[in-house]
């Protein structure tokens, strides 16, 4: 039977339900039908776990009725963030008369009645639509369930272990120990003998999950390696292969500095010149080019840099083909795990606090087949590892008797592993949270911080109603170290200087193509685009007006037409990082609803005034970003709690009146100035401040 997938729906109704019993309808005067569209809510809520659970549905009418719900409570959240956005201007601009600094903008003419009366209709005909869908659902077979003791989304158990396990776990290697050591003397013996005008490579070919990156990793990391090379390079390649990128890439590792440089004439001359009388280890790490011609060029560019003899450049790839036109080495066919082997992954991460695990009868026997199953992949023991972590001996029973081993092609079967580990998720929230990794690309390094600041600004992240000191940022953390720990992540660096604070992670391939088809799968049989991922092909002017105010997140490396960007008025997150573009359009102030907006690593030198509009917003981020000044307009940005940018040009130019963002709680510096707005004081207001 088709799967009904309603994971997506779960999180906005009962985000919409608790948004509709806050205080918001006192001062609107909405009670009445705001207390009846939180009701209905609750009632879809009931049905929706029946239409993930019962097997006498109708799943294709199901998922149109999910689909339909999910649009409803959209609209319901619009609705309800507009009224509070409303809130949030008066609030600014009484402020403002008190202080006797009435900002231009601010001075909106707005009937407060008609205002009330609009947004009055707009809920009336969303609880109309609820009525409608509602008395729908018995035709489809959809009752109404009675609240069970499940855990909410909301109130999920987020005290997991530490994760200072997952450190030591990436230095841990099995079954791999001897072709390490290989590899490292090969490429130490073929540096002595090079000839000049040669580059000696050598590829590590191996199915999804074996372990190829792990395994570059540790040569990369071996005390051989760095004594014999003075300079090693990491690069992740992946799709598509440009040799232009690859290039600016390695001149980024030598002069972060010059980073952003766009003529590869020019990157070749800096290389030729930074590169010069290195001896280097180059690693391009997930390789798909199957174009002789890229390669070759790639070469060429290398080998123009003079007096590097002694390098070498090591290729992990799936293709037997990529490694053919690349190798001039011997090649590593990575080969599977054995059984054993796998049983020791198993046990590491079933039990990762205890180097010799005491283990019954019934969990040896058990635990051993599902070692078997695993088929000498080691990606799935890890991931199957960890989920036996939390569960007793039926729970290895039903991974064990599970059908997933059934399917005939291996690929399917290690897809299915990690959807089985997806679907242990208990927590939509969490299952949402996952979902949202797919809008970065594959290979990419992700900052915790950033993808926390992400999920907030979705709204996924809500305090445990068991600990009401939790903010949002401490469940966005937790709700990280929980994927982490399910293996859900990996490759995580930790900060420099106490070496105990994760920073970045990345995600396997593999992973990501669950993370794509989870987040495909909330809108499938519909025509909805609610987010545009990086490299993403869809045409901004062409998604129908029909929907563009249903998209809520926008990851942009191209222009923002100044008349396109307001339609899209549902948008919670605008991230431009790297985008090609010189200007902020004035439109941004019309996304009422933003969270979230990123500019870093742009030209853009100049504010817009209308920035102060966007009294929603919580995070923004300004790195890389060489501003003539900061606009007084941007203390009126009452809501945010994070704001990123670097000191360009000392405190002439700092923001003025940061102690009116009573909501901060991260500011990477302070500079005391003479000035009116500068001075010491400006911090003694921010209670929340975490900052450096």
């Amino acid at each position: 039977m088709a799967e009904v997938v309603t994971f997506g729906v779960q999180e906005i109704v009962k985000k919409v339900a608790s948004l509709a019993s806050e205080e918001i309808s006192l001062v609107w005067g909405f009670q009445g039908e705001l207390t009846k569209l939180r009701e209905s809510l609750l009632l879809t809520e009931a049905m929706l776990r029946d239409a993930g659970q019962s097997k006498e549905v109708r799943p294709e009418a199901v998922q149109i009725w999910v689909n339909k719900l999910e649009d409803i409570a959209h609209e319901a959240d619009d609705v309800l963030d507009e009224c509070g956005y409303e809130l949030l201007r008066r609030q600014v601009e009484v402020r403002n008369q008190m202080k006797k600094k009435v900002l231009n903008f601010l001075s909106l003419h707005y009937n407060p009645i008609l205002f009330r009366l609009k947004m009055a209709h707009k809920i009336e005909n969303i609880n109309s639509a609820l009525e409608n869908l509602n008395n729908k659902a018995a035709s489809i077979g959809l009752v109404n369930k009675k609240f069970s003791d499940a855990t909410s989304s909301h109130g999920i158990a987020v005290d997991r272990e530490t994760v200072s396990v997952f450190k030591q776990d990436e230095k841990y290697i099995v079954g791999r120990e001897k072709i390490v050591s290989e590899i490292v003397t090969t490429l130490i013996n073929s540096s002595k003998t090079q000839e000049n005008e040669n580059l000696p490579v050598m590829a590590i070919v191996g199915m999804a999950g074996l372990g190829k990156t792990t395994l570059a990793k540790s040569v990369y990391h071996q005390d051989e390696i760095g004594r014999r090379f003075t300079e090693k390079i990491w690069i992740c390649v992946s799709i598509p292969f440009e040799v232009k990128s690859i290039l600016s890439k390695i001149l980024e590792h030598l002069k972060p500095e010059k980073a952003r440089m766009q003529d590869k004439d020019a990157i070749i001359k800096n290389l030729q010149e930074d590169l010069k009388g290195r001896r280097y280890l180059l690693v391009l790490d997930d390789v798909w080019n199957e174009d002789s011609e890229k390669w070759n060029d790639l070469m060429s560019c290398l080998l123009s840099v003079k007096d590097t003899q002694g390098s070498n450049i090591l290729v992990t790839t799936r293709s037997a083909r990529v490694a053919s036109i690349s190798e001039t080495l011997s090649r590593y066919d990575l080969q599977k795990l054995s059984d054993d082997q796998c049983w020791l992954i198993l046990k590491d991460r079933s039990f990762p606090n205890e180097s010799d695990p005491t283990l019954n009868e019934d969990q040896e026997r058990i635990g051993r087949d599902i070692a078997k199953k695993c088929g000498g992949i080691p990606l799935v023991a890890k991931v199957l590892g960890s989920m036996m972590r939390f569960k007793e001996i039926d729970g290895w029973r039903v991974i064990q008797e599970s059908t997933i081993w059934d399917l005939p092609q291996e690929e399917k079967r290690i897809s299915s592993v990690l959807k089985l580990s997806f679907n242990e998720l208990t927590s939509p929230t969490l299952k949402q949270c996952f979902a949202y990794c797919s809008m970065f690309t594959k290979d990419f390094e992700i900052e915790k911080d950033d993808l926390i600041q992400l999920w907030m600004a979705q709204g996924l992240l809500h305090p445990s109603p068991n600990n009401s000191d939790l903010e949002m940022e401490d469940v966005g953390n937790q709700y990280f170290n929980i994927l982490l720990e399910n293996s859900f992540f990996q490759d995580v660096r930790m900060d420099y200087y106490y070496g105990t604070i994760i920073t970045t992670c990345k995600i396997h391939d593999l992973v990501h193509d669950l993370a794509e088809d989870v987040s495909k799968s909330k809108t499938k049989g519909s025509n909805e685009i609610r987010h545009v991922p990086q490299n993403s092909t869809i045409d901004l002017q062409e998604i129908p007006k029909g929907i563009v105010h249903k998209v809520r997140s926008m990851f942009l490396k191209c222009e923002v037409l100044d008349n396109i960007l307001p339609r899209f008025k549902g948008l919670r997150v605008l991230k431009l990082q790297e985008s090609d573009i010189d200007e902020l359009t004035n439109s941004i102030g019309k996304l009422k609803h933003l969270r979230y907006l990123d500019i870093s690593a742009t030209k853009i030198k100049k504010l817009p005034q209308s920035i102060g509009k966007l009294y929603n917003l919580q995070t923004l981020r300004m790195h890389e970003l060489e501003l003539e000044e900061f606009p007084k307009e941007l203390q009126n940005l009452i809501n945010l709690r994070h704001i990123h940018f670097e000191d360009w040009h000392g405190d002439g130019r700092y923001p003025v009146g940061m102690g009116r963002l009573k909501n901060l709680r991260s500011l990477s510096f302070f500079i005391v100035g003479k000035e009116r707005g500068r001075g010491i004081k400006e911090l003694g207001g921010l209670k929340h401040l975490k900052g450096e």
